[in-house]
């Protein structure tokens, strides 16, 4: 598996390319901003990308996307809950003071059950709203790997307090889908660094138990 996390953006969210090093498809999972970059990488590596997926609809990791979709064709895809969060991009751009990307069109919404490839690289879709209501993760189970966007971060949890937050929800995504993934499972967080399940579970202070 070709695996390139690219901090992307004013808010550096950690965008991933996935690729299959065989047969050179490729997905891109929340291409938030610095387009030019991502599709550098792209050409360099011969990937063709078959998806753009966003773990959920805030600005800084959708707003790329339509870029990306016009540059490769890919069809973009998000969780339904989050449609509402993308009419407000406008709006969440004020409150960072970025430019507004525009309208985002979704092509089809991802849910838990569904399923995601680059090539033979294979993630299944987990729905875990509470930092917005679509929020969702990315489990590549033979390799894994959790792409967990703004749910876990290493020491931390996504933040509840902003337009489809929630702390029960989150609590519950957390402790009911994400801590029931095997402890060796490397955790890539919207932003900053990779951690694994295991240490979370042990040391991060939302979740250890007391």
């Amino acid at each position: 598996m070709f695996h390139a996390i690219l901090p992307v953006g004013p808010l550096q969210c950690n965008c991933s390319i996935i690729g299959d090093e065989a047969t050179r498809e490729a997905m891109v999972i929340d291409p938030g901003d610095d387009i030019e970059d991502i599709l550098a990488i792209i050409a360099k590596q011969n990937l063709r990308v078959q998806q753009i997926v966003v773990t959920h609809a805030h600005i800084d990791h959708v707003g790329g996307a339509m870029k990306l979709r016009a540059a490769t064709g890919a069809p973009i895809l998000l969780n339904q809950n989050d449609y509402a969060l993308l009419k407000m991009l406008d709006v969440q751009a004020a409150w960072i003071g970025m430019a507004s990307p525009g309208s985002v069109e979704i092509d089809r919404s991802v849910s838990t059950g569904d399923k995601v490839s680059a090539g033979t690289h294979t993630a299944e879709i987990l729905h875990t709203p509470g930092h917005t209501e679509g929020s969702i993760c990315l489990y590549f189970a033979p390799e894994k790997k959790l792409i967990a966007g703004d749910t876990l971060f290493a020491g931390s949890i996504g933040r509840t307090d902003l337009p489809g937050g929630s702390t029960q929800k989150i609590m519950r995504s957390l402790h009911d889908t994400v801590l029931s993934l095997p402890d060796e499972t490397e955790v890539v967080p919207g932003h900053g660094p990779l951690t694994t399940i295991g240490e979370e579970r042990e040391s991060n202070p939302f979740l250890a138990k007391r």
